[in-house]
């Protein structure tokens, strides 16, 4: 096999990431209806997070847990875990702005189409 045939197989988590955010981003910038939007935004998050605990993977790593008499080996460090659930919480709570406020803007403009409520808004 390839070089590069061999680095996608054992590093599949980093292909996810790249497929992930650029489903995300794709959605983000080319569709026009707001709700399509916010999925796009969460597609992305989703990127974004699995890059961050594949970052923090470490072959051969225990947990960060010292049992008495000591130890030795690497550690996992828990910071990049404990950020990526903050992260959690606030990728929900934007979701959950986010669909608040599309709910009021159709409820006020009768549309969820990005270019109409251009037009709407300007006249």
């Amino acid at each position: 096999m390839s070089a590069v045939t061999d680095l996608l197989l054992t590093r599949y988590n980093y292909l996810a990431v790249v497929v992930l955010s650029g489903i995300g981003m794709y959605m983000m910038i080319e569709n026009h209806n707001l709700v399509k939007k916010v999925i796009g935004m969460n597609v992305f998050q989703t990127g974004i997070f699995l890059f961050f605990i594949t970052m923090a993977y470490v072959d051969g790593a225990g947990p960060a847990i010292l049992e008495s008499g000591g130890g030795g080996g690497p550690y996992v460090s828990p910071l990049p875990h404990v950020l990526i659930l903050t992260a959690i919480v606030v990728g929900v709570s934007l979701t959950a702005v986010a669909l608040a406020l599309i709910v009021r803007i159709y409820a006020e403009y009768g549309t969820l189409d990005e270019e109409v409520l251009r037009e709407v808004i300007h006249e």
